[in-house]
């Protein structure tokens, strides 16, 4: 083998490579085990039970005919985080707007601190700390030392399980600390405003868990170091144009997807041929479900204790024009939070997992149409919005939604050409791995961030030689990142075919 990861056809057979591996489920996760394997040569074939390969990075028509949204995610805040990214040169093969906002967070008339009824997630942290009034230096020193940090941040949070040993403890601590503030009782004692923290529990809300939480305070600051670091990036021509692409450079390097085609024993892929490796892109109880023949008895039992986070309705709407939000600076942001005060949030959040459903819901909500322009046909404005639920609500939370947006931009109800409402329970119907409308893959809790799905320093290892997981259920956890594929493959690389790592750039040559 030469440095680059490449190797000759005599070395073919010496490595094992003809049987290949079988990547169960699209999803960014499994799309980038797949890209991972068949660049160091090792034939790849990925089984979707779909006809859309993509899993969470699926764009479609579901409101109205020519009007396209993202059916999961909508913005990529670890798009341009990712090391998985990164080293495939996605910038190169997508095009990325990044807005001058990254994220707002519209407030009730009357709400003090700030400036006019929102706070704002500004790229430059110093625009967002001036518009914050006198919260706004605590702010600044609460993010300052991560976003000085930003790389090692990335690296302590997304490394491939939290059991490691940081390799800069230095920002680990500082995330340690600032998570052990946002996530328990002592997470005002910064503030003394309204608005500034506001702003940051709707990034912690992200965590779509009881608040304050460490854990989602964890999961909530990386994502706000990220929005005045790198930004939150709207892809052009929808979450579509990422799955997209990896799915070209998969094909260019020999990989076969096949659609349509539901795997549900691993049984069941001997007729489709013999195969080293199996990656399941799956939940942690669908790979208890996928392998209930081959997996011991005990590890099959850790699987299917996983405990689901709460759900997610999400409604789509077609709109006439912009949302016409009470403060001008709501639109500079594709991503809104809607939900009012910290204490109203963590109130709503509060009863979802408890199993109740809030009347007034937290929301989130995208509007990528003014940065991706040429998605949608002028005049028609495609909106994306999830509203946090009770796990397995099968309820449709159109109407609470449209509460909550126009609280906050009178006028929006009668913007509202059509909506589409896919409840928790459809969720689950439409991705397996969104059990009881769970979009995370298991709920974000310590335990389950510590060991998802168990403990260790390569938890997408199963007590099968040659199984692996990679999806949201295990390590290092949610979002269109590609890293829990992208470290399996290295794994299987190294133990099941004695190959190196490949290079995944654009400009790389082919094994």
């Amino acid at each position: 083998c030469t440095g680059s990861g490449r190797i000759g056809a005599r070395d073919r057979q010496r490595f094992r490579v003809s049987q290949g591996a079988a990547i169960v489920g699209s999803g960014p996760n499994g799309l980038a085990a797949a890209i991972t394997l068949a660049r160091a040569g090792v034939p790849v074939t990925v089984f979707e039970s779909a006809s859309q390969v993509g899993g969470g990075m699926r764009t479609g028509e579901p409101v109205a005919p020519g009007l396209r949204h993202d059916l999961c995610a909508a913005i990529h805040p670890m798009a341009l985080a990712s090391e998985f990214f990164s080293r495939f040169e996605l910038e190169r093969r997508v095009g990325f707007v990044v807005p001058e906002a990254s994220y707002a967070h519209p407030l009730d008339q009357g709400s003090r601190g700030g400036v006019g009824e929102a706070a704002v997630a500004y790229r430059s942290i110093e625009r967002t700390v001036a518009e914050l009034g006198r919260d706004g230096a605590a702010f600044r020193t609460m993010l300052a030392p991560l976003l000085n940090r930003v790389d090692q941040v990335q690296e302590f949070a997304m490394g491939g399980g939290m059991l490691r040993f940081p390799r800069s403890p230095l920002a680990a601590a500082a995330v340690g600390l600032r998570a052990l503030e946002q996530g328990t009782g002592l997470w005002n004692l910064r503030f003394r405003d309204e608005a500034a923290p506001a702003l940051i529990t709707g990034a912690l809300a992200h965590g779509i868990t009881g608040l304050p939480s460490l854990a989602a305070a964890g999961v909530g600051l990386v994502l706000a170091t990220h929005a005045h670091a790198r930004g939150w990036p709207v892809p052009i021509g929808g979450t579509q144009s990422i799955a997209d692409a990896m799915t070209a450079d998969l094909n260019a390097h020999g990989g076969a997807i096949v659609t349509d085609t539901t795997i549900g024993d691993l049984a069941e892929l001997r007729a489709h041929g013999q195969f080293d490796t199996v990656i399941c892109d799956t939940s942690a109880r669908g790979l208890a479900s996928l392998g209930r023949q081959q997996l011991p008895s005990a590890y099959r039992r850790k699987l299917a204790r996983v405990r689901p986070g709460p759900g997610a309705c999400k409604v789509d709407f077609e709109l006439d024009g912009p949302i016409p939000w009470r403060d001008d600076r709501v639109a500079l942001a594709p991503t809104v939070h809607l939900g009012g005060s910290r204490a109203e949030i963590a109130a709503s959040e509060s009863d979802v997992t408890r199993g109740k459903r809030s009347e007034r819901p937290f929301v989130i909500l995208a509007q990528p149409d003014a940065w991706d322009t040429a998605r949608n046909p002028d005049g028609r404005v495609a909106i994306w919005s999830y509203a946090h639920v009770p796990t397995g609500w099968a309820g449709d939370e159109s109407a609470a939604v449209i509460r909550q947006i126009e609280r906050f931009a009178p006028g929006f109800r009668d913007r509202i050409v059509a909506t589409r409402t896919t409840s928790a329970v459809e969720l689950s119907r439409y991705n397996a791995n969104y059990f009881g409308g769970d979009i995370g893959a298991g709920a974000i809790t310590m335990q389950q961030l510590l060991a998802r799905p168990t403990a260790g320093p390569s938890p997408w290892r199963t007590p099968v030689p040659g199984l692996y997981l990679a999806s949201a259920s295990v390590a290092p956890g949610p979002g269109v990142h590609g890293l829990a594929g992208w470290y399996a493959a290295r794994d299987a690389l190294q133990r099941d075919f004695g190959l190196p790592e490949p290079e995944l750039g654009v400009g790389a040559a082919k094994a």
